[in-house]
């Protein structure tokens, strides 16, 4: 039964536990698992990659002061929407949320096709029946198809269900994602088969060390991106807004170990017949089954069938984690800038048993649907414009504390929003400008999407005026 009272209030049931686990989940997808061999170690090798979501993690630390500042000074759901809408007037607010929402939205489909391409690997074409076509030479069956929708539906439903279920949930998830990757790291060291030696070359011998270090940081605001939905469920918050800050930079901090553990684990062991990594991974598109994923085919080569049960485990986790968490976050910035009349007024009603905007949920699944017809090709599509959405979001921040920052005289937070600023406009000058050089750019087909969100939020913005 769904309510037409927009006055009613989203409700208080979360813990820290529950808002840290949930940036938590949103930081560490699926993707943290196939990324080492789908871009971290080729493009920039193991001590490249350290370095690069090092200084990902650093650069989010210092907008993420930014975040706790305008967080304790309005401590409303909607986030960066409200920050940019009070600071700089509704159309900005509008502009920085609807790019905001677009990064947030991303990630919810990347989760559920990329278990869709891991089971593929793993259980072969049993997923591969019904209707099948080819995308950019990717083959997409109707299996795969509605094995991804699966969990899109089903966690739709389960939120709207309400927040503290979500809070409950995610938490769990977390344990066993962490686990997981403790288990696999000191599964690495303990094994014969497993080696420091193995971390040569340290850096990409494909990519020049500035080049590829930069190819991986250039996408910190996707890697990083769950840390700002702390902001998106300020007002369901059971504690003070003042633990905030701690719960992002710890957030922040722990994702950064565990995507250099899942790469540095996944580069320590080199197959046979191979030289090293860097020559496995270059032959990647060679290979076939759990070979294709090194992340996996290392936790079995070092700790047997175990090991892989509990490195899917933990990737299916991942991939839950990410889902709920950005279905939260997304429907709660939605909720928020229907609230102000900047989309429809229908993304703001809640639902009467549940208090939860499931309008905006509902409209967030329809859009992530879309996403398994494309299959694996459109896993690198979302994720670059989850990057540009993301730097767009943490740029408003960043302008909006620099501003009230002035007024209060708060001297530390004029440098962090001033080096936030500068750092935002950095990411988007690399992804929306091509560098020959460096070739860190959106392709072709994620700009298409980029506009045609554009588009939809300038239907939705004039709609709502009128």
């Amino acid at each position: 039964m769904e309510s037409n009272d927009n006055t009613q209030k989203l409700e208080r049931k979360l813990s820290p536990l529950n808002v840290w686990a949930l940036a938590l989940g949103s930081i560490i997808g699926a993707s943290a698992f196939l990324l080492p061999g789908n871009s971290f170690l080729g493009q920039a090798g193991p001590l490249g990659t350290a370095i690069a979501v090092s200084t990902g993690a650093l650069v989010m630390i210092i907008i993420s002061f930014n975040y706790d500042y305008m967080i304790n000074k309005y401590p409303i759901a909607g986030g960066e929407f409200k920050y940019a809408q009070l600071a700089f007037g509704k159309k900005h607010g509008f502009v920085c949320s609807w790019f905001l929402a677009l990064s947030y939205f991303a990630i919810v489909p990347v989760n559920a096709t990329v278990l869709a391409s891991i089971f593929r690997s793993l259980f072969g074409s049993v997923f591969q029946f019904g209707f099948h076509y080819s995308v950019s030479g990717y083959d997409v069956f109707l299996g795969e198809i509605l094995l991804a929708m699966v969990p899109l539906i089903l966690f739709a439903l389960l939120s709207i269900r309400g927040v503290r279920f979500s809070g409950i949930f995610q938490t769990l998830l977390i344990f066993l994602l962490v686990g997981g990757v403790v288990f696999l790291s000191a599964a690495a060291f303990i094994s014969g088969d497993a080696s420091f030696a193995n971390l040569t070359p340290a850096f990409s011998p494909d990519y020049s060390i500035l080049t590829g270090i930069l190819c991986v940081t250039v996408i910190a605001p996707y890697l990083f991106v769950g840390f700002d939905t702390v902001p998106q469920s300020a007002e369901e918050f059971n504690f003070s807004s003042r633990k905030t800050k701690v719960l992002m930079i710890v957030a922040v901090l722990v994702g950064a170990l565990l995507y250099i553990a899942l790469n540095t684990v996944t580069a320590m062991y080199v197959p046979e017949g191979y030289g090293n990594w860097s020559e496995y991974i270059r032959d990647i598109p060679n290979t076939s089954g759990i070979m294709s994923l090194p992340t996996f085919y290392t936790a079995k080569m070092i700790a047997g069938n175990f090991g892989l049960v509990v490195t899917v485990i933990a990737t299916i986790a991942a991939a839950l984690s990410g889902i709920v968490g950005f279905y939260m976050a997304c429907s709660r910035l939605l909720y928020s800038m229907a609230k102000d009349n900047v989309i429809p007024a229908s993304f703001g009603r809640l639902h009467e048993k549940y208090k939860t905007p499931y309008i905006a949920i509902l409209f967030i699944m329809l859009i992530s649907l879309i996403a398994p017809f494309f299959g694996r090709t459109a896993f690198g599509w979302l994720v670059e414009m989850s990057s540009v959405g993301a730097a767009i979001g943490y740029g408003y921040t960043s302008l909006a504390a620099f501003k009230y920052a002035r007024k209060d005289n708060n001297r530390f937070i004029l440098v962090t929003a001033i080096l936030g600023s500068i750092l935002a406009v950095i990411f988007l000058i690399l992804l929306l400008i091509p560098i020959p050089v460096l070739n860190c750019s959106l392709g072709t087909e994620p700009y298409i999407c980029l506009v045609a969100w554009i588009i939809i939020g300038l239907v939705f913005y004039l709609v709502s005026r009128k």
